[in-house]
């Protein structure tokens, strides 16, 4: 068991099935709505913990139901929440998702107290009591919660924690190359192949990764979809397979469960392609579900999959 610190929003999903995207001005009927609970620090958090790992999460939320729902599966997975925040003026943050038959999602983020998570109550103890940090990049996108993440990242690092940031399209959109500045030196980089792109300006994978290389990023994990996954350290650049799932019914959070996965294997001690199998199958596992947190995880049947993985491939 490794015990982690997770900074990072969670959410409620407003989640709304659709055949199609309405036309601006118009309006369409959706299969199927729900709320499910979200947010890449509360699904980080929650697989972390599902995994049998000691996890505490650093987020703000607001008060009443929303509260209660962006919490329920952190809190039903044993995750330490003295850390969460409570803000008595603004709304828990939360998602719109319009997602077509394709499984593509359409979204809409209303941050809400996340950006208000406050720097002055992280003490310097609770880096201290954990072995690795896991980050979502949307933490150091504006306000106060940048001042937090930023904070939390300079004390893991002075305090030898192993370190793990996911970027999103989001942040890397509203912060380009100045990203780099914020996140220099972390020991493990997370994206897929256009947020990769649209971080360095690169048109290939090897010429992105050579950017970031100057940059001080030296293990960098490249989400390629239904490809799997590229691993790449001065030592290694090789692509692991997807699992397959037959059925994929929603994609939310399946970058998620493969960050999480794969910072469990490496807390484990595995070696980085097992690692990023365990984050394959994560990722594709929770595509079998509503939500971004639908799919219960066990250990076993997670480290079984992979090694079944690693055998076909031999």
């Amino acid at each position: 068991m490794s015990r982690f610190f997770v900074v990072g929003d969670v959410t409620v999903d407003q989640m709304y099935f659709v055949s199609e995207l309405p036309e601006a001005g118009g309006e369409i009927t959706a299969t199927r709505a729900l709320m499910e609970p979200g947010g890449a620090g509360g699904t980080a958090a929650t697989v972390l913990a599902r995994l049998g790992n000691d996890v505490r999460i650093a987020t703000r939320v607001g008060t009443g139901p929303f509260a209660t729902l962006a919490l329920r599966n952190v809190e039903a997975a044993g995750v330490d929440t003295s850390l969460v925040q409570r803000d008595e003026r603004l709304q828990t943050s939360s998602i719109t998702l319009l997602i077509t038959p394709d499984t593509q999602r359409t979204m809409l983020s209303a941050t809400g107290a996340s950006r208000y998570l406050d720097s002055a109550e992280l003490r310097r103890e609770d880096i201290k009591a954990c072995e690795a940090l896991v980050m979502s990049a949307y933490s150091l996108v504006s306000g106060k919660q940048r001042e937090y993440a930023v904070k939390a990242l300079e004390l893991a690092r002075q305090e030898g924690l192993t370190t793990f940031i996911d970027m999103g399209t989001g942040a890397v959109n509203a912060l380009g190359a100045r990203l780099i500045g914020l996140i220099r030196g972390v020991d493990y980089l997370f994206m897929n192949e256009h947020e990769l792109y649209s971080l360095t300006g690169e048109s290939t994978i090897s010429e992105a990764v050579a950017w970031l290389r100057d940059e001080g990023m030296q293990k960098v994990i490249v989400k390629v979809g239904e490809m799997g996954s590229i691993v790449i350290t001065p030592e290694l650049n090789e692509l692991v397979e997807a699992f397959q799932i037959d059925d994929v019914v929603d994609s939310t959070g399946a970058g998620d469960y493969y960050t999480a996965a794969f910072a469990h294997g490496v807390m484990k001690g595995y070696d980085l392609l097992h690692a990023a199998r365990l984050g394959n199958v994560a990722g594709a596992l929770n595509t079998s579900v509503v939500g971004a947190q639908g799919y219960r995880i066990e250990p076993g049947v997670l480290d079984r999959l992979a090694e079944e993985m690693e055998a076909v491939g031999s």
